[in-house]
């Protein structure tokens, strides 16, 4: 059964989250969603999406949202 994938809502809403939600203030940015393209032909190769974080001392973190079939659920 095919299945559709909502990669980009789900990084949309977390990336929302990012940038209003940190009540402990470690969160100094969230960088916008980049999408998974082909790096020389600038092509779609899949619908994951990344986004970059960083917390108030500098370091980087990436947040990837990409679909896991192996672990889908029977509806």
């Amino acid at each position: 059964m095919f299945k559709l994938a909502y990669c980009d809502k789900i990084a949309d809403t977390i990336k929302k989250a990012l940038d209003s939600r940190d009540p402990d203030g470690i969160i100094a940015e969230a960088g916008r969603i980049q999408w998974d393209l082909h790096p020389e032909g600038g092509y779609f190769v899949s619908p994951k999406k990344l986004i970059t974080v960083y917390d108030t001392q500098g370091k980087a973190y990436i947040v990837t949202v990409e679909e896991a079939p192996f672990l889908d659920k029977e509806v």
